[in-house]
Order: structure tokens, then sequence, then C-alpha cells
């Protein structure tokens, strides 16, 4: 099996952030940063080059494949959107869906152009059902 490429680094995550050039989307980390801090009661790690994590579990594929650590949550200012990471997907949170605002969802992944596109206190609830979900599920680090 090959090995996975997306893991924790010990990179900036600060230096990360500052570093994207679109305004609108470096804005919008600097934003989300905090909150996923204070939702997570986690420090930023960076996963790979491009995803900001917080908290990790054990994932185990379906497959049977080996297990390896993934991030709980996270976000990723990607060149076409904003990319936030739900690890455990949006079965349970269609309440909150039908009133985020602008976005699209593919099976893990939620994609918003900008953060003015959505209503934050709906944002806000949603990282947090999706984490404590996630910790009621799994073996957490926090």
């Amino acid at each position: 099996m090959s090995e996975i490429k997306t893991r924790p680094t010990r990179a900036s995550v600060n230096a990360f952030i500052a570093a994207v050039e679109h305004p609108t989307r470096r804005a919008d980390c600097e934003q989300l940063l905090p909150l996923y801090e204070r939702i997570t009661g986690c420090k930023a790690v960076m996963w790979g080059e491009a995803i900001v994590g917080f908290d990790q579990y054990l994932y185990t594929p379906s497959k049977g494949k080996a297990s390896y650590p993934w991030m709980v949550t996270g976000f990723s200012p990607r060149k076409q959107n904003l990319t936030l990471y739900f690890m455990n997907g949006f079965s349970r949170y269609g309440d909150l869906l039908a009133t985020l605002g602008k976005h699209k969802t593919s099976v893990s992944c939620l994609y918003i152009n900008k953060l003015a596109d959505v209503d934050l206190a709906v944002l806000e609830s949603l990282i947090t059902r999706s984490v404590a979900d996630m910790r009621a599920g799994h073996t957490c680090s926090a």
C-alpha cells in the first residue's frame, strides 16, 4: 500500500494563511482560524501543504486497509473556493444546510466562495455539531 501524503506537518499555519494570494480568501481564513480553534479547543495544524486541520482520530478505510491518523475537521483556501472539511459528511445536518446560504457539498466537503455568502452563526453550529458527532463516534486526541 502506498503511504498517505496528507499528514500533519510542522509548517506554520499563520505563514500559510498570510501567503494566500486571494485577499478575500486570506481574510476568510483569518476569520475561520480562531473560530475553529474555539470550537475544537485545539490549535491548528497544517495537514500536507494546503489544509488547516484540527484535532485527529484514527481513520480506518472501509476496504480493510491500514488505519491512519486524520483530522476531525479543517479548511483549505483552494483556487476555486474555500473548502471546509466535515469528515462525517452532511446526512445529519440538512436543517443547517437549508439555512446556511450559498454553498455546495460533496461527500465530506463544504464549498463556499466566500464567508460573506453564508450565515456565520449557522456555519458555527454546523462545525460545532460535526465536531461533537465525530468525537462521540471516534476516539479523538482532544
